[in-house]
């Protein structure tokens, strides 16, 4: 991991190494810095306070292996992020005063709400506040889960089966729910395409009536002007008509072609003329003879637009539009009507989907209630070596009415850390001491059995010593033997246990306060433990002790390493 101007950090690269990471040093040397700097590039929150004086920003990078990591695959793929053929993971988080951030991963720039996803996926904090995490009931199923992954398998194939059950009971209540509106809304259509239906229309009809009605209308004016036009042409009384005079000029023309036939053209068209002329005549004749004004059709075209007039303002503004508007409410009809079949194949999935849930609730209760037992002798075990040797616990499992997103089980850990007590809910008895005792072992437990790479115990000594601080640290190695595990302690029973021992010192440089991560090698290693051992007085005693915890460490760690390969 590497570290720029981060609070007293201004430049540092750490190499965890696998198994057991120890960080220890002086109080306010920066230990929690850096698992702040760890956490800010796995999503945690960032602000101005951790920029270090006189800088506009920090910046941390981490290196993940996830070749054994599956989720954290699936979830790169999902947000198509490419990943290396090594297994390598590079995250980089840049946070600037102005509250800027800039986020990538693996060279892809993403948002923090994806880092975080990211984040939960490859370190595990145990620190306070996680602790108290223990005291909500509602993650203790969780908690059980994580222990038996056959659960956790049943579990995937019931949420799957759940989320289609929980979609068509959401469409059978939209069905149910908007029922009235429907039966409403198919009488209203069925009323309205009955209408256009009886209406006959025809696409642009209404411009055929309007024009009738407009000649029906003016029918005395159209006479009369048309009367006058064949009068002009054949029947003008008192002068000669136009037919009479284009005919007196034929006349003519015939006489002069006699003696000039390049006057023939002209001839030809003149006579093309008066015979058009004639034609003309014939038709305006013929439609005055056969003019007759029919007040009862009138009538009969007036109705008949009304009845256009009425369903265009309510079904739209031509015929077309209506005829569309028609269409469209037969086939929306159609659709009401088919909706009683859907109704009723969505209840009979349902149906089939509840019976299936039912089966998979069944297997999954049985799971959790054998790995409940289990896992309350496994964990109390482990309490009773850590200092609480009358301590009883228990994950209680019960049947909840109905199923939810997990099945149909509540689950509930029960607590008594000293004898004669009746165990009741852990969040109304635990202590903070005893519950950073109890998550201690709950991970100890599960720690071959979940997904995530690495784990991280701030402080988890804190209050305890002696022989307890022993039995923790020997827990916290026990996890260590499966995953990666950092560490920040104060106690020697739990850095003697360490793989990769790192001390966290303050130094003054030029009136600058800087912190320093120091990797130290066997013989520092034991001055580090004599100090916490015996303070600033280091005798040879203190350091022979702090050589022999390093070696009794050492085979109680080859041990469990060989259990775990078991």
């Amino acid at each position: 991991m590497c570290v720029n101007n981060f609070a007293l950090i201004e430049k540092a690269n750490i190499d965890f190494s696998n198994g057991l990471n120890i960080l220890t040093g002086e109080t306010g040397a920066g230990k929690s810095i850096l698992i702040d700097a760890l956490n800010t590039v796995l999503g945690g929150r960032a602000s101005n306070e951790y920029i270090r004086e006189g800088c506009d920003y920090f910046r941390v990078e981490a290196l993940f292996d996830i070749s054994s990591l599956e989720p954290v695959k699936e979830l790169a793929d999902k947000y198509a992020i490419s990943t290396e053929d090594d297994g390598t993971l590079i995250i980089s988080r840049r946070f600037n005063t102005t509250g800027k951030n800039l986020i990538m991963i693996n060279g892809c720039h993403v948002t923090l709400s994806v880092l975080k996803l990211f984040g939960q996926k490859l370190v595990d904090m145990h620190g306070q506040h996680e602790n108290q995490a223990l005291l909500r009931p509602e993650t203790h199923l969780g908690l059980l889960d994580l222990f038996d992954k056959d659960i956790t398998v049943e579990v995937d194939k019931y949420r799957k089966i759940f989320r289609k059950w929980q979609d068509v009971s959401k469409q059978i209540t939209e069905l149910e729910d908007n029922i009235r509106e429907r039966v409403q809304r198919l009488d209203m259509l069925i009323w309205q395409t009955n209408e256009i239906a009886a209406a006959g229309l025809k696409p642009d009809e209404e411009l055929e009536l309007e024009n009738q009605i407009k000649v029906l209308t003016n029918m005395e004016k159209i006479t009369k002007s048309v009367t006058k036009a064949y009068g002009l042409l054949d029947e003008e009384n008192g002068t000669e008509s136009i037919l009479s005079l284009v005919a007196k000029a034929k006349r003519e023309l015939d006489y002069a072609v006699r003696f000039d036939k390049s006057l023939e053209p002209q001839l030809q068209m003149l006579t093309d003329i008066l015979y058009q002329l004639k034609e003309l005549s014939m038709d305006l004749g013929g439609y005055v003879d056969g003019v007759e004004y029919n007040p009862a059709q009138l009538t009969r075209l007036h109705e008949r637009m009304d009845i256009i007039y009425k369903l265009r303002n309510k079904y739209g503004a031509t015929t077309k539009d209506i005829l569309a508007y028609y269409e469209k409410s037969l086939k929306e009809i159609d659709s009401m009507n088919a909706s009683d079949d859907q109704k009723a194949k969505l209840h009979n999935e349902q149906k089939i989907l509840k019976e299936q849930l039912m089966v998979l609730a069944d297997i999954i209760d049985r799971k959790r209630r054998s790995s409940a037992k289990l896992m309350s002798d496994l964990v109390c075990s482990h309490l009773q070596k850590l200092g609480m040797p009358n301590c009883l616990f228990n994950i209680e499992v019960s049947n909840t009415d109905s199923l939810n997103s997990f099945g149909n089980n509540e689950v509930s850990i029960v607590f008594s850390a000293n004898p004669g007590e009746v165990p009741k809910p852990l969040h109304k008895v635990a202590s903070g001491g005893e519950l950073s005792r109890i998550a201690l072992a709950i991970k100890t437990v599960c720690a071959k059995r979940d997904a995530i790479g690495t784990v991280v115990f701030d402080e988890i000594d804190s209050g305890i010593g002696g022989k307890t601080a022993q039995m923790v640290g020997e827990r916290i190695a026990m996890v260590a033997a499966n995953k990666q595990v950092l560490c920040i302690t104060h106690s020697p029973q739990i850095a003697c246990m360490a793989d990769n021992h790192l001390n966290i010192e303050k130094q003054v440089q030029a009136n600058r306060t800087k912190t320093k991560i120091i990797k130290l090698n066997t013989d520092q290693r034991k001055l580090e433990l004599a100090k916490m051992i015996a303070g600033i007085d280091l005798t040879k005693a203190a350091i022979e002790n702090a050589g022999q915890m390093i070696m009794t460490a050492k085979l109680k760690k080859e041990i469990w390493k060989k259990e775990t390969q078991a």
